[in-house]
């Protein structure tokens, strides 16, 4: 897609116009021309859905892409004020290192939001993941409104769930979720909206190109 076809895309879908900028990490919008890239980089330790169907015909590999592309088509296809998922690729360096995604069910009624989020390998250890982390949370918290933030890892998943403590987040219960591999037990946390005010990092967090973007999420100008 040529340049002049993104302006175009961004004027009929302005959520591919916001920008978050924190410390040297830069997040975009994911764009469907993103997904062959990001199809490749992803990490084979990246948890998919543990309840996503697995295709018996496929290898590991083909049933990995194939969720990259149909989370993409779904989170677009199914958006609403309500209830909606976004997905950024995260920039560091000049380079595309991983995905941090955005997502609410309800998110009117209960101003609550989850996160997900993969990294290549090569980034991982320099704080990266903490700071895309804290870019979604910064959008959420300070120009969405959110109340609350979850998230959910494998209890095995010791980064992740280092991440969020890091942030500020407190356990929040565990459950079992079939999969085909098995049953696997996920570790959930949860971040209050006060919590997030009173554990305020330093790190600065710049978010550009959203009001164009508040009805999609239900909101006005007067309330952003």
């Amino acid at each position: 897609m040529t340049d002049a076809s993104y302006c175009e895309l961004q004027a009929d879908c302005p959520l591919f116009g916001i920008r978050m900028h924190c410390s040297e990490i830069t997040l975009r919008p994911l764009r469907e021309g993103d997904l062959p890239h990001l199809a490749a980089i992803q990490p084979d330790d990246y948890e998919h859905d543990p309840r996503a169907e697995v295709f018996p015909e496929l290898d590991v590999s083909r049933h990995r892409t194939r969720l990259v592309y149909q989370d993409y088509w779904r989170s677009m296809g199914t958006w609403s004020p309500s209830s909606w998922s976004l997905g950024f690729v995260v920039e560091y360096e000049g380079s595309t290192v991983g995905v941090q995604s955005l997502e609410a069910e309800n998110f009117l009624a209960l101003g609550t939001v989850d996160s997900g989020s993969w990294l290549v390998r090569s980034v991982r250890g320099r704080g990266v993941g903490a700071r895309m982390r804290m870019a979604v949370l910064s959008l959420a918290f300070d120009h969405l409104g959110a109340r609350a933030a979850v998230s959910s890892a494998r209890r095995d998943n010791a980064p992740s769930l280092a991440v969020s403590k890091r942030l500020g987040y407190l356990d929040n219960g565990v459950s079992l979720n079939a999969s085909g591999s098995g049953v696997v037990e996920l570790a959930h946390m949860r971040l209050t909206r006060e919590d997030w005010q009173a554990s305020r990092r330093s790190t600065r967090v710049d978010v550009v190109g959203l009001a164009a973007c508040l009805p999609w999420f239900g909101l006005t100008p007067e309330v952003y």
